[in-house]
């Protein structure tokens, strides 16, 4: 398998088989929100790269982003065929490829130390209630 030269972290959505197609999703959204997963498809499909991609894999990698908390359904209408969801990028989506796209060197040159500060604290905040929901 090829190296890609991202000088990101490695995070969930961006390594692995679907990785690509991930990206291609996120970019996607970032461009135009909300969408429909037939409008998303549409879209990720009229790239050279994903040409032969099918709607239900698109579908199904839409679906997976909303599971891991990257996409957030705002919407659903009733259409003839049966419901339509409309989808939008979370702050974590928008963080992920914030972090994908800059090294951790470049992350520390940029930060205040107040936001550095507000992180620290929600992420120790974070740990703990992870640890008191284990008890």
């Amino acid at each position: 398998m090829a190296q890609t030269n991202r000088k990101g972290i490695p995070l969930q959505p961006f390594i692995g088989r679907g990785a690509a197609l991930n990206r291609a999703i996120i970019s996607t959204l970032e461009d135009k929100q909300p969408q429909t997963t037939r409008q998303i498809g549409k879209n990720v499909t009229s790239t050279r790269k994903f040409k032969g991609t099918s709607l239900s894999t698109v579908n199904k990698r839409v679906r997976n982003l909303e599971e891991q908390g990257y996409l957030s359904k705002i919407q659903v209408k009733e259409r003839i065929g049966g419901p339509t969801n409309y989808y939008q990028l979370t702050p974590k989506a928008y963080l992920a490829r914030f972090i994908d796209s800059n090294s951790i060197e470049d992350l520390f040159e940029k930060i205040s130390g107040e936001t550095a500060l507000i992180l620290l604290a929600d992420l120790a905040n974070t740990k703990l209630d992870k640890e008191t929901q284990k008890q």
